[in-house]
């Protein structure tokens, strides 16, 4: 055991909690293939660990420590539950004999794994995403809910369907062979982009963002990159670097909100951005190009600009046309409207965000409105302009963009 003052556990055992909890989680679920027993060990750990470190001391490798103590405990659990009617023994057996030595795994990461069994192809799409979002990155119920665009109990309810798919069905805890790896490539790099852009863009309202989480997306990108050197990898991996980058420039000291276009540059890490360039080179030279490596050539087409002023909107422009052919949305045509607005003025990108508009699938999508205000400012339209920032600002949820369209609102009704 190592020493530390008794004091100061709860701290340090808050801060593994913070830290490690999901890690740990992800190794109980794969140690005892159940997801809501596994939650239970994890929580019965962290208590028994406020328990007797402070008598006994922190261990010196805490974290294996609190899965050994995770799986007992849940073991425990099991032998107090009276629905179980075969001997404890028959069931833990098999249970010893799959702790695996790590250093031996193929993938050191459970966590990885974890996407994998939450991504398989016998669960619906958002019912994966939600519950990777939810078992791995530890996300409330409530701000995924907000990114599905569903109630909460709506939400709650599908990740216990999954779960019980999960179950039922016995997918297996594992990456998956080579030879169906590509097949399930789709949905994993769908939610870890989800969970960089939980982290970069702060969807659960908080007036900041949570650069953890993002941080933690980049990594999974990384050993995903290390197993499957896919060119959509390599793609995905160099968009969340590029992105990244630029968030020491997003905010300014109030914590108010930066456009892209006027951010200080300087600001940018330019240790990511050129190492997001480089992936997407290699994307694209591959020629099995994917809508991850599209949104990342277009990113970088931003890094490689001073300025708007420099920026080269008619390959921006054509980067979007693709984009829209390979996987069509409203959100890439409004893009893709912005940068035409660019390129060719605000008038041509206004034609093209209404007509977006006047479909309604962006009715309740904060920044199109958002959008349609700043042309029509533009364009001195100063009504039609203030009456979409009052509509943007009533459906925006981030404190920052808030900000940004009550000053916006301001400027405007000084006119």
């Amino acid at each position: 055991m190592a020493a530390t003052h008794p004091e100061g556990i709860p701290e340090t055992v808050e801060a593994l909690f913070r830290s490690e909890s999901r890690r740990i989680l992800a190794s109980l679920i794969r140690l005892l293939g159940d997801f809501d027993l596994a939650e239970d060990g994890l929580h019965d750990a962290f208590a028994a660990a406020l328990e007797s470190w402070p008598r006994d001391g922190m261990p010196d490798q805490p974290r294996a420590w609190l899965v050994s103590t995770g799986r007992f405990k849940a073991i425990d659990r099991l032998r107090r539950a009276a629905r179980f009617q075969v001997p404890l023994e028959a069931w833990t057996e098999p249970l010893a004999e799959s702790i695996p030595d790590f250093l031996e795994e193929e993938l050191e990461d459970d966590r990885l794994r974890l996407i994998f069994t939450c991504c398989h192809p016998a669960l619906p799409l958002e019912a994966s995403t939600a519950l990777t979002l939810r078992e791995v990155c530890g996300l409330t119920t409530e701000a995924i809910a907000r990114a599905f665009l569903v109630s909460p109990s709506t939400l709650a309810q599908r990740i216990v369907r999954a779960k019980a798919k999960i179950r039922e069905a016995r997918l297996p805890y594992e990456v998956p062979g080579r030879k169906d790896l590509p097949d399930r490539l789709g949905a994993v790099l769908q939610v870890i982009y989800l969970v960089f852009n939980e982290g970069y863009s702060a969807s659960s309202g908080a007036a900041v963002t949570r650069p953890e989480v993002s941080e933690e997306a980049i990594r999974l990108g990384r050993l995903l990159l290390e197993l499957l050197p896919e060119p959509e990898v390599m793609g995905l991996l160099a968009l969340m670097l590029l992105q990244g980058a630029r968030g020491a420039a997003r905010t300014g000291p109030a914590g108010e909100l930066v456009l892209l276009e006027a951010q200080d540059r300087s600001l940018w890490d330019a240790a990511r951005v050129a190492e997001g360039k480089a992936w997407v080179d290699r994307a694209m030279a591959s020629r099995r190009i994917g809508p991850y490596t599209l949104q990342a050539a277009i990113a970088a087409a931003h890094a490689e600009a001073t300025g708007a002023s420099d920026t080269d909107w008619n390959r921006i422009v054509g980067l979007y046309t693709l984009l829209t052919r390979l996987a069509p949305s409203p959100v890439v045509g409004l893009n893709r409207a912005v940068a035409v607005a660019m390129r060719d003025g605000p008038q041509a990108g206004l034609a093209l965000a209404e007509a977006l508009m006047e479909a309604r699938e962006l009715e309740d999508y904060h920044l199109a409105h958002a959008v349609r205000a700043d042309l029509c400012r533009r364009l001195g339209r100063a009504e039609e302009a203030r009456a979409s920032y009052r509509r943007a600002l009533q459906l925006a949820r981030q404190e920052p963009e808030r900000r940004f369209l009550e000053g916006r609102l301001r400027e405007l009704e000084k006119k």
